[in-house]
């Protein structure tokens, strides 16, 4: 199943998952502080756990929104699911 237009229209989710990647990134670069490696490194590792964070979250949510996806799933009729003996 593909995601349709609808499913992209909200911004939110990507929005909330780049927060969440930029305040995992900075713990991390807080982190490195207290161990005192060179700052090139710091920003390096920092950027490397904000994409690999980014790049998990955004698989997450892409395949949640494929499989709760039912903008284009045939509509189901109510009341026909018990059989009229029942």
């Amino acid at each position: 199943m593909k995601l349709c237009k609808t499913c992209f229209s909200s911004v939110w989710p990507f929005v909330l998952m780049t927060v969440i990647a930029g305040i995992t990134g900075f713990v991390t670069w807080l982190t490195l502080g207290l161990s005192q490696p060179e700052p090139e490194t710091r920003i390096a590792v920092g950027l490397i756990v904000f994409v690999a964070v980014e790049a998990t979250l955004i698989h997450y949510v892409v395949s949640c929104m494929r499989r709760h996806c039912r903008h284009h799933a045939p509509k189901m009729s109510r009341g026909h699911h018990l059989s009229p003996e029942a």
